[in-house]
């Protein structure tokens, strides 16, 4: 295993765009084939700019078949289910202890970074037929060779400096279909790339910045329309998830998550502030081809802390939709935290499985309960506390929500902070076992409310949260067939990076102190890890080119850091790609 300070000198000289194809050479003992043995920097001259034409042949007719073909990754959580299941079983619970580094990529220099809120890798890779597109900070998007790490082509959307970030200059990643690459840039703009140049097809712009809206979520392709939803629910925006039609750019609906007043659930806001009432939907959705129906999270109301300037259950913000994708018309809610007060948002994945015959969605919400629904109609079927949570409490059989404590004047202590007892990072389910998985955050704070006045295109709080006392946090299992925890591997941070499950019954994620790292998904032993250098917040997937396996993990993380881990805040922040494969 390389050790952090000897990671670091490896990276520490790369130039932008570089793959370490020679440090992949060190680890599988030869050169790659067609490659002689060279220097860190043989590849700077290699991007072309072209990209093989694999995307033209991508349809929504594939991606809702994309578990059919599990050497690709096609689309978000790797299929429309949301499942972040892969049925690759190459790595398993027996090899996996012998994967190595099979290249990294990585833009930009280490430990140069003028803010660490600014740049963290938290994209999940798109893979289509041994091409990888990838999303990074700055308005970045990357065409890589998937087995070598090759830059093919690359993109920048330039990102004005006074663009309104709550949260940093990030991007969870890319769409794809029909030739076409989608990214939902930070500053609110949806960009279609040709997928073999890089080049801009079309763009549109679809956020107001001047209010605050912004973007970081990854776009969902269905059918023929690309969906995306806005950012910015801490600035006094209303957020919407919008919809525009791939081959021309043209919007085809709107929706906002918080009703004008005549529109159903308006009786839950007072006065005009639903204008301000947040509601942002900042994570990408998932889809029921069979119902028809996509499945969106929406985030925290507007002011974030403050219940007085917005008295009512506030729908539908911190809450799940179930819309039509043709026009965007709701079919039926559930709000998870209403009248939130405490930022847990509602934005978390919604997976999709079947149990006995009956169509079921699960949702691990900030708010440290995971939630099981009846998707065909939004019915609960049951709430199970996963995280510590004293905030209120949620009937088991009912779903009824009695609170407990809210922000003050004087400050409150409360479980789970501002971050929850899950952030947004996905869980995941795996097919094999019939277990949830999910990271988890064990951290209060103080919540306070004070007094403030809305200002378009500033933030509009209406209070504070100050995390305290020990941060720790791990991985648990759950049967969502009965709500019961099967096993906690607990670890000494709160984990902030996707679970990926795989058919080798093996799970990989990432701590904050940039290990990755392998989980036995039936017994929650850790099995494998290796030291990136930088904190891991980002979305691991799998895949394979000639029947080789890999598992592709981003690394890089500033944001939150300071607060998680405050001894580590300092260390250098590289971004970097890195990809695993066995010898």
């Amino acid at each position: 295993m390389i050790q952090r300070r000897t990671l670091v000198m490896i990276l520490a000289p790369i130039l932008a765009g570089v793959s370490l194809g020679a440090f992949a050479q060190h680890q599988h003992g030869k050169p790659e084939p067609g490659k002689k043995d060279g220097t860190l920097f043989q590849n700077m001259s290699a991007a072309k700019g072209i990209a093989p034409d694999v995307v033209s042949g991508v349809t929504a007719d594939r991606i809702l078949r994309a578990r059919s073909e599990p050497q690709n990754w096609l689309t978000y959580y790797g299929a429309y289910d949301g499942q972040r299941y892969s049925t690759l079983d190459q790595i398993n619970v027996d090899n996996v202890k012998n994967l190595k580094p099979a290249w990294i990529f990585q833009y930009g220099n280490v430990g140069l970074v003028a803010s660490p809120a600014i740049y963290s890798f938290e994209a999940a890779p798109i893979v289509v037929d041994g091409v990888m597109f990838v999303s990074g900070w700055e308005g970045y998007v990357w065409a890589l060779d998937a087995v070598t790490g090759q830059v093919l082509w690359q993109y920048q959307h330039a990102i004005p400096l006074d663009t309104p970030l709550c949260c940093g200059n990030v991007n969870r990643g890319v769409a794809v279909a029909k030739g076409k690459v989608f990214v939902a840039t930070p500053n609110g703009h949806l960009v279609a790339l040709n997928a073999t140049t890089g080049k801009p097809l079309w763009t549109k712009v679809w956020c107001d910045i001047r209010a605050g809206e912004s973007a970081t979520m990854a776009p969902l392709v269905v059918k023929n329309l690309v969906i995306v939803g806005s950012s910015g629910a801490e600035y006094g925006v209303r957020g919407h998830i919008d919809a525009f039609d791939i081959d021309t750019g043209n919007r085809a609906w709107r929706r906002y998550n918080v009703p004008k007043p005549g529109e159903p659930g308006s009786d839950t806001w007072s006065g005009d502030a639903w204008e301000r009432g947040g509601g942002t939907a900042w994570i990408t959705g998932t889809y029921d081809p069979e119902l028809d129906l996509v499945y969106w999270g929406t985030g925290n109301p507007g002011p974030v802390f403050d219940l007085k300037k917005r008295p009512g259950s506030n729908l539908y913000t911190s809450s799940v939709v179930a819309f039509d994708p043709d026009d965007g018309k709701m079919r039926w809610h559930y709000q998870w935290t209403p009248s939130d007060v405490w930022d847990y948002d509602g934005v978390n994945e919604n997976i999709l499985f079947e149990q006995d015959g009956r169509k079921l969605l699960a949702h691990f919400d900030r708010n440290g309960y995971l939630f099981v629904l009846d998707r065909t109609n939004g019915k609960f079927v049951r709430a199970t506390k996963f995280g510590k949570a004293d905030w209120g409490d949620i009937d088991p059989e009912t779903g009824k929500v009695t609170i407990n404590k809210v922000p003050t004047v004087e400050g409150t202590d409360i479980f789970p902070g501002p971050a929850g007892a899950k952030e947004w990072p996905h869980a995941a389910y795996s097919q094999r076992t019939k277990l949830l998985y999910t990271p988890y955050i064990e951290a209060g704070a103080t919540f306070k409310i004070r007094e403030q006045r809305f200002r378009e295109g500033l933030p509009f709080f209406g209070g504070e949260a100050t995390v305290k006392g020990d941060q720790k946090g791990g991985v648990k299992a759950y049967d969502p067939a009965t709500g019961r925890e099967v096993w906690d591997m607990p670890n000494e941070h709160p984990m902030v990076a996707s679970i990926l499950a795989t058919a080798g019954d093996v799970l990989f994620t990432g701590k904050p102190t940039g290990e990755a790292v392998a989980y036995n998904a039936r017994t929650g032993e850790q099995l494998w890890e290796f030291n990136t250098g930088s904190g891991i917040h980002s979305n691991p997937v799998t895949y394979s080119v000639n029947g080789k396996q890999y598992v592709a993990i981003p690394s890089g993380w500033g944001g939150w850091l300071e607060g998680f881990a405050p001894e580590l805040y300092g260390q250098p922040r590289g971004n970097a790609l890195f990809v695993f494969a066995l010898p």
